[in-house]
């Protein structure tokens, strides 16, 4: 997955990781360290998503976005901020982002995002329309709502069903616990409870105790992927 990305950040050791990592991954990325240049770039050039810095000298980053909403351009924005209480984002969201992202995080985090955002405006809607999703010989079937791994019929709960469609249709690619809170519980804040982990043990036993291979992964600092691989 390629793309350009504009990255709103007067801190320029953090500027300079989030861009190479980004280049790395074959990303073509721009660079802006005030608010108003980092409006201009926005409002006059063309970018997948933005990564844009919450506080930033002259023009802050809410101003920066609520301009550009003004202005009518919908690129998806990630802003990034240590201000990270629900309030805030809450306060993020409202102005427009696509999403909300505390600091101190991690690069993976951030990077899987961007792909998210990228896979929502480029190729989610297609993709949603599989009826049966597939890894390895595990299936699910979108219409009759029954899981299988190999012969073996597995009984699913909606909210479990919900969490392994949603991996399923990620299958290969990291999610983070953000992505899955977003798409299967409809938070758009972190509840500060361990609901995704005990979700996530549950359906691991479910599908994975007893075979030879082993499917859902916990990706240390990340998330969790779905992979035979």
């Amino acid at each position: 997955m390629s793309g350009r990305v504009l990255v709103v950040e007067d801190d320029d050791r953090l500027a300079e990781y989030i861009s190479r990592g980004l280049s790395e991954q074959n990303f073509t990325v721009d660079r802006a360290a005030t608010g108003r240049d980092g409006l201009f770039l926005a409002t006059e050039a063309q970018h997948d998503v933005v990564i844009l810095d919450r506080m930033l000298p002259g023009m802050d980053g809410m101003a920066v976005l609520k301009a550009m909403r003004a202005a009518g351009v919908g690129t998806p924005v990630i802003v990034l901020s240590a201000l990270a209480d629900t309030n805030d984002r809450i306060e993020g969201l409202t102005a427009g982002a696509d999403d909300y992202l505390g600091k101190p995080f991690s690069f993976a985090e951030l990077l899987a995002r961007v792909q998210a955002l990228l896979r929502r405006d480029k190729g989610g809607a297609a993709q949603t329309q599989v009826s049966v999703l597939r890894c390895a010989d595990l299936e699910l079937d979108r219409l009759t709502r029954q899981v299988r791994r190999g012969s073996r019929k597995i009984p699913m709960q909606p909210r479990e069903f919900r969490l392994l469609e949603y991996l399923l249709l990620h299958a290969g690619e990291v999610v983070t616990r953000t992505m899955l809170l977003e798409a299967v519980w409809d938070y758009h804040f972190d509840p500060g409870t361990n609901v995704i982990d005990v979700h996530v043990s549950r359906l691991r036993r479910k599908i994975d105790d007893g075979e030879v291979v082993a499917l859902l992964r916990t990706v240390r600092g990340a998330g969790y992927m779905i992979s035979a691989e």
